[in-house]
């Protein structure tokens, strides 16, 4: 049957893959790929040969028509991410639009995504939240801060290590020294991390400890009173 399938992939620890997004991967006709080279890592772990090919955001608009007309024409073809779930901050929404648009079935597996963990064992309150993953490098960074800053659900980020402390102070500029953060850095993996405090701290903390590996941040909504 031709079909579309997102299949959610380790963030970390390659154990955390379910049976059944194996038995797709191992199904398909063909699986696209984030990065081919780190996908062939997980792939050979579980002994699956099929076909990869390349799709990232610097193709996916030039490779998109052509892997509609392997849909059309009978594939079924899976997609992944190097870590996590597709089109979670990784390529994927672009294919599943237009997918639909061409009436070809689509199924996303649950899995394995950072910021769910993360926001689990944060401590902060997880019956409304807002992800707003990256913040924009340079422009609307500071608009999309100033709203951050005013939201009252717990936000959470993604950050890498060279720009966790650019972004710490950021927010603690319009946030204050008090708003509580939890961060956790290299989750299911074997150097997992979590930090969790006021802003104040964090800063301290990461400027004693050079940030390494990939970051999520939770941070708490302003307060109502």
């Amino acid at each position: 049957m031709t079909k579309l399938f997102l299949v959610p992939t380790p963030i970390g620890n390659l154990k955390d893959i379910s049976l059944r997004a194996l038995e797709v991967l191992e199904a398909v006709d063909l699986i696209l790929a984030e990065d081919t080279r780190t996908s062939r890592k997980l792939l050979q772990h579980y002994q699956i040969d099929t076909p990869l090919q390349s799709h990232h955001m610097h193709n996916e608009h030039s490779t998109l028509p052509h892997i509609i007309r392997q849909l059309q024409q009978g594939k079924s073809i899976a997609v992944i991410s190097d870590a996590g779930t597709p089109a979670i901050s990784d390529p994927g929404f672009l294919l599943v639009r237009e997918a639909i648009a061409n009436q070809i079935a689509v199924e996303s597996l649950p899995g394995a995504t950072a910021f769910v963990p993360a926001l689990v064992q944060s401590g902060l309150p997880n019956d409304r939240f807002v992800f707003e993953a990256f913040l924009p490098p340079k422009k609307g960074r500071q608009t999309r801060l100033e709203k951050i800053a005013e939201e009252e659900r717990t936000t959470i980020l993604y950050e890498s290590p060279h720009k966790l402390l650019k972004t710490l102070t950021q927010l603690q500029e319009l946030c204050g020294q008090e708003r509580q953060i939890s961060i956790s850095r290299e989750l299911t993996k074997l150097h997992e991390e979590t930090f969790r405090g006021t802003l104040a701290k964090a800063i301290a903390h990461f400027n004693q400890k050079a940030p390494k590996g990939e970051f999520v941040l939770c941070l708490s909504g302003k307060s109502k009173k």
